[in-house]
């Protein structure tokens, strides 16, 4: 994955991760060493921060890369990955959503996308999926989370109808970053 087509969130959390375990490695390997000549006296205790650091910094990528939409190359219609995360990559069509808007509102609204995402136009104020006003995500896109879902996001295939898919992607698709 693109650092580019990261969300700011992904691109922000990374980022505080990484300078964090930067910062660590660099000054338990050069600075204090030499002001402190026994050091590690606790060298469990250095492994065992050393560790975690390295886990946190793992786990990181592995959740912006499971869990966080793109920004840039999907609203560009760029190529995306594909779900296995192989070498190829599928293009991302931007066609009109053949689902209706107004019905994808109440869908949105009543299948519990709200507690989980923001969207201005549904007064969703949601933060453990995606920020969809940001993400500003095509059609396409949204049918297949939906339909698949993604990292936490689970699948809707058997709850929602494919009107009913087809009906929230046309209004997330349409709504997004227009408040």
């Amino acid at each position: 994955m693109l650092v580019a087509a990261v969300t700011s969130l992904g691109k922000t959390v990374l980022l505080v991760v990484a300078i964090t375990f930067i910062l660590w490695s660099l000054v338990t390997a050069m600075w204090v060493p030499k002001r402190h000549a026994g050091f590690p006296r606790r060298l469990d205790a250095y492994i065992l921060v050393s560790a975690i650091l390295f886990v946190a910094q793992l786990s990181t990528v592995l959740w912006v890369s499971n869990t966080q939409e793109v920004e840039e190359a999907h609203a560009a219609g760029a190529p995306s990955q594909p779900e296995g995360g192989g070498g190829s990559t599928t293009p991302t069509t931007t066609t009109a959503p053949a689902g209706d808007a107004t019905a994808g509102k109440q869908v949105f609204e009543t299948a519990g996308c709200t507690s989980c995402h923001t969207l201005a136009d549904a007064g969703a104020t949601g933060t453990v999926g995606p920020n969809l006003d940001d993400a500003k995500p095509p059609a396409s896109l949204v049918v297949d989370r939906v339909t698949n879902g993604k990292g936490v996001m689970p699948s809707f295939k058997g709850q929602l109808s494919e009107q009913q898919i087809q009906d929230v992607a046309a209004y997330v698709s349409s709504a997004a970053g227009s408040s």
